[in-house]
């Protein structure tokens, strides 16, 4: 179920999926005169309720991606590695699992003796 949000979250958020959203509308606002506005109303609430989760989910992506990135940036002060560049855009699980390897690297050099 994941992947469909964020698949759907992805479309919406790109110029195609904002027309789509404007078709919708327009649509719906067209139907008002013809007594559809239970219909439009219902429409245009399921709409916003979308909107909200598409923010949400890729306010979320965008998050661990740069936390990802920071964290990379604290681990290898003197060689960064490129391997985390780009990582918003890759699945959240993948996000998940950058994240907690770069935290057992950072646990691994703060325990070793001599740092």
């Amino acid at each position: 179920m994941d992947n469909v949000l964020f698949r759907i979250a992805e479309f919406l958020s790109k110029p195609p999926g904002f027309y789509t959203v404007l078709v919708v509308m327009a649509i719906c606002t067209a139907l008002v005169p013809f007594g559809w506005t239970d219909v439009v109303t219902y429409a245009l609430s399921v709409a916003a309720i979308m909107v909200t989760g598409v923010v949400l989910i890729q306010g979320f992506r965008d998050t661990a991606a740069i936390h990802a990135k920071l964290d990379e940036i604290i681990v290898a002060l003197e060689q960064t590695r490129n391997d985390v560049v780009g990582l918003e855009h890759d699945d959240p699980d993948k996000i998940t699992e950058t994240i907690k390897r770069l935290e057992r690297e950072a646990n691994a050099a703060r325990e070793r003796p001599g740092d």
